[in-house]
């Protein structure tokens, strides 16, 4: 699946979301559905020591991402597996989960079997989704997901019944006259401090809005 501006804005903020504030350091992330390995690059850029292990279903997308990752300076930080995350056992539990994972439920589908699973959740549903993440998450660790913003109550819903916290909730606008189209959400087993924003990709005249431009500024090469 090609990079989209809505993973680039969430990878962008998860890098930046100073897992500090959750913990004393974060060694282990988990990228769930890492597609090509964008989010799984994007938080090695920003975040010097942490460990990666991206997990990604389809054979030739985690074919890609292991290509990707070879040619970045972090390679040896990021461990790329082929697996199901429903049976994906790495012995031991992560400080930090990451998600863009896929969006519909009961929508019209692509003869393409290859986006089928990597848009709809034929392979992963949101339910199962929380499970896993509640599987493999540490006591002291989040994690962040990117979702359509009418599946945002929905996830924060079932999040909830799982034990988790919302801690941080920004929506994304691609203009001032557009809705709310992502919702970006923080959890965590604590209760804190609930933060809400929201953020505007690009103004009237089309042009990239100067808070987008200082989250990706450090991704992209023209802005």
């Amino acid at each position: 699946m090609k990079v989209c501006t809505d993973a680039c804005l969430f990878g962008a903020l998860v890098a930046d979301c100073n897992p500090d504030s959750y913990r004393e350091s974060t060694a282990n992330c988990l990228d769930i559905g890492t597609g090509t390995g964008l989010l799984s690059l994007m938080f090695a850029q920003k975040n010097n020591s942490v460990k990666i292990d991206a997990i990604e279903i389809d054979k030739e997308a985690a074919i890609q991402a292991k290509g990707n990752v070879a040619a970045s300076p972090w390679a040896d930080r990021i461990h790329i597996f082929n697996e199901d995350i429903l049976v994906f056992d790495p012995g031991k539990l992560y400080d930090c989960i990451i998600s863009n994972p896929p969006f519909f439920e009961d929508d019209l589908q692509s003869p393409d079997k290859a986006k089928n699973k990597a848009k709809h959740n034929n392979s992963l549903s949101l339910i199962q989704l929380v499970q896993v993440i509640d599987i493999h998450l540490a006591a002291d660790g989040f994690f962040a997901v990117l979702l359509p913003y009418q599946r945002v109550e929905y996830f924060i819903t079932e999040a909830t019944k799982a034990g988790f916290h919302l801690n941080k909730q920004i929506l994304a606008k691609q203009t001032m006259k557009h809705k709310f189209f992502r919702g970006i959400l923080f959890f965590s087993r604590k209760e804190k401090e609930f933060e809400k924003s929201e953020i505007i990709i690009k103004d009237t005249n089309h042009n990239y809005t100067s808070d987008f431009i200082a989250l990706l500024k450090d991704y992209y090469l023209y802005l």
